[in-house]
């Protein structure tokens, strides 16, 4: 069990970082919603909830310096690149994440205890799979935000490289199809 769910683990953070491929500076930190999320602040986000999860939680300090976590930071610092910070340091940081985690993951047991200080007491005791269990999936749900980002940015799509996990279909298909759907929707404007 534990071996599965550490290899979720890992497939989401390799197709967050597949995301940044071939993409300028620029376009790894634009951000395309409204609410400012971009591909370059998704991994920043990752490798520091990694290391609170799987450093802190279990006592195993990572070492790393997170400003943007401290008291009186900026709200959603975690979730952009400053201009100070390049996309190798953000990419190094969540390497170094995962190097931590991925330690902490093979020293415990699935049920080993944990405390995740900043949730409610009545719930902050946690195991390992737990843990992980949260973690996989909130990688893969901002695996599933990089997806649309980058789809956004270049067309670009697929579950990893060389796996566009889509049918196989031409440009004049897709805008067919996305025709189509917007057809439909607009009966119920």
């Amino acid at each position: 069990m534990k071996a599965d769910l550490h290899g979720y683990l890992r497939a989401g953070r390799e197709a967050v970082l597949w995301k940044l491929d071939g993409l300028s500076e620029y376009d790894v930190r634009r951000p395309l919603v409204p609410t400012g999320t971009n591909l370059l602040g998704l991994v920043k986000h990752l490798a520091s909830v990694e290391l609170g999860y799987f450093g802190d939680c279990f006592g195993r300090p990572h070492g790393e310096s997170l400003p943007w976590f401290e008291e009186g930071a900026e709200p959603n610092a975690d979730l952009w690149a400053t201009a100070d910070e390049s996309r190798d340091d953000i990419v190094s940081l969540y390497r170094r994440a995962w190097d931590h985690s991925d330690a902490t993951i093979d020293a415990l047991d699935i049920d080993a205890i944990g405390r995740v200080p900043w949730w409610p007491a009545d719930r902050n005791e946690v195991t390992l799979h737990r843990l992980l269990v949260h973690m996989a999936t909130e990688t893969h749900r901002h695996a599933g935000h990089a997806d649309i980002l980058r789809e956004l940015i270049d067309g670009s799509v697929g579950l990893s490289k060389g796996n566009e996990n889509l049918p196989d279909q031409d440009d004049a298909w897709w805008a067919a199809y996305r025709d189509r759907l917007e057809e439909t929707a607009q009966r119920f404007a």
